[in-house]
C-alpha cells in the first residue's frame, strides 16, 4: 500500500481552489501534483502559489497523465458527467463536486462507466463529515432517541447568489437543497418514498423571471414512517443558518448554528451575541478536509469511499421529484421519477 496519493484537480473556481489548498497543505497523504481550468492563467496561478509543478488547459492531459493517480472534478457542473467518463476510462479514481448531472440519464452513463472501470468514486457531500450531524447521525444510528419520528432540517444562504449562477444551477432544489436531500437520507438511514413541496418567490422576482425558487418547505415521507420537513430560503439576513431536529420516541436530538465565537453580551437593554458564520465555506471548512482526507483512504486502503455514485444519484431524484411537486401541486412518490 502506498503512503500518499498522486492527484490532479479539474477546476479552479472558488471550490477548487479550497479544494487544491487542502490537498496541498491539509492532506497529509495527498500529493497535488498537477491543476487544469479552461482559464490557463487560473491554473497558472493557483499552481504557483501552492508549488503545484503542473498546470495545464486542457484537462485531458491530466487523464493522460500515468503519474496521477485520481482526479478532483472542480469544474462547471454540465462537465462533470463527461469527464467522470473520461477519466474512468483512463483509470483514474474520482472525487466529483455535486451533482454529478442535472440529467438522470447521463448520471446512469457516468456511473456505468465507473462501474466497468472498477475505479473509486466520490461524490463531495461534504455535510455527512460535519461534527454536528456526524451526532445526529450517531444519536440516530445508536438508539439514543428511539425510533425517529419527525426530522427538521434548517437550511438557509445568507443572500442569493448571482443571477448568472441560478441560470444554469439547475434550480433551488437541484443547487441548494441537493444537500439537505443528501443529509436527510443519511441522518435518517433510510430513504424517502414521497415528496411534497410549497415554495414561491419571497425575496427577489428576478429569481422568479429565471423560473427558479427562492423559499421552500419540502415535507419527505420516508420507508421507516417517519416524517421530515426540509426548511430553505435563499436569504437569511443574520447569516448562514444551518440547524437540524429529530425527535425520536425516547426523546430527541438537535444541533445549532455555528458561530465565529461564544460570546455574549449582555446590558441592561439587551443580550445579544455575534451573527452565525456567513456562508459555507467558513461554516464547513473542516468537513471539506475531512471529506477529502476520506476519499484519499479509501483509495490508498482500497477500500469504499464514504459518498457513493448512488449517494449522488437519488438526491437528484429528490430534486426532480420536489420540482414536479411544486409543478402540479401534489405530492410526487420518487419512484415516479426513477427506480432508487
Amino acid at each position: 500500500m502506498s503512503n500518499s496519493l498522486n492527484l490532479g484537480l479539474i477546476g479552479v473556481g472558488r471550490i477548487g481552489r479550497m479544494h487544491a489548498e487542502h490537498l496541498a497543505h491539509r492532506i497529509p497523504k495527498a500529493n497535488l501534483i498537477a491543476v487544469a481550468d479552461v482559464i490557463e492563467e487560473a491554473a497558472q496561478e493557483v499552481a504557483r502559489r501552492l508549488r503545484v509543478p503542473t498546470a495545464v488547459q486542457d484537462y485531458r492531459r491530466l487523464l493522460e497523465d500515468p503519474a496521477i493517480e485520481a482526479v478532483v472534478i472542480c469544474s462547471a457542473t454540465h462537465t462533470h458527467a463527461q469527464i467522470i467518463q473520461e477519466a474512468a476510462a483512463a483509470g483514474k479514481h474520482i472525487f466529483c463536486e455535486k451533482p454529478i448531472d442535472h440529467d438522470l440519464a447521463k448520471i446512469d452513463q457516468a456511473l456505468d462507466a465507473v462501474a466497468r472501470a472498477g475505479v473509486k468514486l466520490q461524490i463531495g457531500f461534504n455535510r455527512r463529515f460535519d461534527a454536528n450531524y456526524a451526532r445526529v447521525r450517531q444519536a440516530i444510528a445508536d438508539g439514543e432517541i428511539g425510533a425517529p419520528h419527525l426530522m427538521h432540517i434548517i437550511s438557509r444562504d445568507p443572500a442569493p447568489p448571482p443571477l448568472s449562477y441560478i441560470q444554469v444551477s439547475g434550480g433551488i432544489f437541484l443547487d441548494m437543497t441537493i444537500h439537505d436531500f443528501d443529509m436527510a437520507r443519511f441522518l435518517m438511514g433510510c430513504e424517502a418514498t414521497e415528496v411534497y413541496t410549497a415554495a414561491g418567490v419571497l425575496v427577489d422576482p428576478q429569481i422568479g423571471q429565471a423560473g427558479d425558487l427562492d423559499t421552500a418547505l419540502i415535507t419527505l415521507k420516508f420507508e421507516n414512517g417517519a416524517m421530515g420537513v426540509i426548511d430553505n430560503s435563499r436569504q437569511a439576513v443574520y447569516g448562514y443558518d444551518q440547524r437540524v431536529e429529530v425527535l425520536g420516541s425516547k426523546g430527541s436530538v438537535a444541533t445549532a448554528n455555528n458561530y465565529p465565537n461564544t460570546a455574549v453580551v449582555s446590558t441592561a437593554g439587551q443580550v445579544r451575541r455575534d451573527p452565525p458564520l456567513y456562508f459555507f465555506l467558513e461554516r464547513y471548512i473542516d468537513s471539506y478536509v475531512a471529506e477529502m482526507n476520506a476519499f484519499v483512504e479509501a483509495v490508498l486502503q482500497d477500500r469504499p469511499t464514504p459518498v457513493n455514485g448512488r449517494d449522488g444519484r437519488i438526491p437528484v431524484i429528490m430534486g426532480l421529484a420536489a420540482r414536479r411537486s411544486y409543478d402540479e401541486n401534489r405530492p410526487v412518490r420518487l419512484a415516479e421519477i426513477a427506480p432508487l
